[in-house]
Formats: structure tokens, sequence, C-alpha cells
């Protein structure tokens, strides 16, 4: 995309976020690179300048700048994409537990990427591009996970779906749990961790700090946590639920309360793992509940992943019997 695009809030989007509404229209838009966009004044809402956090409103224009990679509406085929192959139409079907006419609810291994990157050539965006060569009709991301946290995820089937689920999103109408394994055990055995976080500089860019509210760039983050079961003193599954949505929230709080989840490089939980458990992320994302655009309520869970219910099976946990408890 290399000259500067004009668009129209449509009345599907009135009071929608700007960062939602890149989220659906261009995907390949990192939180980072739209804020970037923003700061220095590339991105206008009625000529003015805007925040990612800017609530749209019909009829508002939407000044959209030259970006660094084809820029095409998100729900339109490219050219260059194939359809899925057989392997790769059923790797999609193994991760749906739910569909309906508007939506897929996926549960996503963990190691496998939401959206590409430099380095990042298999991907869950990819394969919605190769959806779309054969219904005509792009799915779209609604959310994201990181990389190495599996779990449920929510995909739209069009965009005027996924604009409503965006609003729904934005407040805080859909309710997320994740189950995780921590080094150590917190104390108290369950709390709200109240900390700011900001995206690191330099070397650290892949990563967020604990911040002061009022810091440049710092972004308010609210977590609850809860202690679902010990193996003293070693390590503790810990019920998680994110009041907002930030980068690395979870991992970042965990740590900061000096109990990381296990084997995550990033913030402290790979170093001087137990014998015999995996030193891949324990974060899982196990349950969303959210209200349907259309009528009635979403409420998916999502199991574990292999080398999670290994660790579960090794510390005697058992997700069955605390089922009730932790969601």
């Amino acid at each position: 995309m290399n000259e500067i695009r004009r668009y129209i809030v449509s009345s599907e989007e009135d009071g929608i976020r700007l960062d939602r509404w890149f989220r659906i229209h261009f995907p390949q838009v990192t939180f980072a690179y739209l804020n970037k966009l923003t700061r220095t004044g590339q991105v206008r809402v009625q000529g003015g300048r805007a925040k990612t956090s800017t609530r749209l409103k019909i009829d508002q224009e939407l000044r959209v700048p030259p970006l660094m990679f084809d820029a095409r509406p998100a729900d339109a085929p490219k050219g260059d994409v194939k359809p899925l192959t057989r392997e790769e139409t059923e790797f999609f079907q193994s991760m749906v537990i739910f569909e309906d006419r508007d939506l897929y609810v996926l549960n996503k291994p963990s190691g496998f990427a939401v959206q590409g990157g430099s380095k990042t050539f298999q991907h869950l965006d990819g394969l919605l591009m190769g959806l779309a060569k054969k219904s005509g009709e792009r799915p779209l991301l609604v959310h994201r996970l990181d990389r190495d946290t599996s779990g449920v995820i929510v995909v739209a089937k069009r965009r005027s779906i996924a604009s409503a689920l965006g609003k729904l999103f934005a407040t805080r109408a859909v309710k997320k749990t994740y189950w995780a394994v921590v080094k150590g055990i917190p104390k108290p055995s369950q709390g709200r961790i109240d900390v700011a976080l900001t995206k690191g500089q330099g070397p650290e860019g892949d990563r967020v700090r604990p911040s002061e509210k009022d810091e440049e760039n710092s972004r308010h983050a609210t977590t609850y946590y809860a202690v679902v079961d010990t193996a003293p003193p070693i390590t503790a599954w810990v019920s998680l639920k994110p009041v907002t949505g930030r980068q690395h929230q979870l991992r970042a709080h965990m740590a900061y309360i000096g109990t990381p989840i296990l084997g995550d490089e990033k913030y402290g939980g790979n170093a001087n793992l137990p014998e015999g458990i995996s030193k891949k992320l324990h974060l899982h994302a196990r349950r969303i509940v959210f209200p349907h655009p259309r009528e009635g309520v979403v409420d998916i869970s999502a199991s574990l992943p292999p080398h999670m219910r290994e660790t579960w099976n090794t510390f005697g946990f058992d997700p069955d019997r605390y089922e009730t408890d932790t969601e």
C-alpha cells in the first residue's frame, strides 16, 4: 500500500475503538505499529490526531497512511494465496471446538502463531486467507493469543460479525479464564494485580515491564488470580482472569508477584525447572464466555495441550475435579 486512503465509519462500526477497527480491517498491523502511526499523527480521524483508544462514530472519516505491506481489505482474498491443502484443512478442523454460521471458536495449539512475522510463515491468519479462497469471504481474527499460549480463540466468519464482536471485546462483556502453572506459590492465595505495563526498549523490545501509570506509553492492566491447587513448595496451579487485555499481561503480572509461569523464558519461568517438566510455556486460555452477536451466549472451554496435561499428571492436579471452582 503506497498511497493515503480514506475510509468512512459504517453504522456497524459505530462506537468501536480505533485499534479494534484496525484489527478487523488490517490484522497485519500490530499494536506497536499502530501506536507509532497514531503517535506521529499519520492516522487521523476527521482530520485530527487520534489515539489507539479513540472510539469511532458513524460517518467519521479515517485517514490511513501508506503501510509497510499490502493493505487490501482484510476480507479480500489475495491473488497469490492458494486454497488450503488437505493437510491444512484437516489441521484447521482439528482446532475447531465450536462453529455456527457466524463464527468459529478454536483451541489453538501452543507454538502455533496467530499472525505472520519476519520469520513466521505458518500461522492462523494464513489459514484464514486460504479459507477465503473457498468461501469467497475471509474469516477474521477477533483477538489474539501469544504464539506459545494455547487455548480458545474466536474467529468471525465475516466482517459484520467481526465488527460486532470487536465492540464486545472492547468492553467487559467478554469473560476469559486462563489456567497456568507457576513457580512457587502465590501469597495470598487469591488477589488482584493492578500494575500498569509498558513495552520495553532496545533488546527488551519484545517484552513488557511494570511502570508508573503516568509514565509515557504506560497502559493500565488488571488481573485477578486464584490458586486452585499446589505442589508445595515447588509450584501451583492458578486460575487467571484478566480485566484488561495487554500484551503479555498475565505473564508479566505473575512474574511481578514473584511466581513466573513455568516455561516462560521472557519473564523468568524457565530457570531451574523440575526434572521432567516441559520447557514450553504453561499458559492456556481455558474458557471464554460472551454474548453471541445474534442471540444467546457462547460459553466454550478448551482442553489442555499435551505438555500441560503431562505436568498436571506429574503434580497430581485434576482438571476435572476442580472444574467449577476454577471457571
